[in-house]
């Protein structure tokens, strides 16, 4: 008898802490910068300049036409 009292407190202590979380709070989120501003390291492709959209967006084609199978096939 005395165990079965034990052992439901324990389960008793352990479901009680079990239901213990800490609060969830929305943060707010930083912003990302934009795609072409990029970052002035080693890494750039050549022909890229940070910051210039114009640019980026030319590389984003150039690298598109070298991924695309379809004219690798030709």
């Amino acid at each position: 008898m005395r165990r079965m009292l034990l052992i439901g407190c324990c389960a008793a202590l352990l479901a009680g802490l079990a239901a213990c979380e800490q609060p969830q709070t929305v943060t707010t989120r930083k912003t990302d910068a934009k795609p072409w501003q990029g970052a002035d390291n080693a890494y750039l492709a050549s022909g890229w300049k940070a910051g210039d959209r114009g640019s980026w967006e030319e590389q984003m084609r150039a690298r598109a036409q070298t991924q695309n199978d379809y004219n690798k096939t030709k």
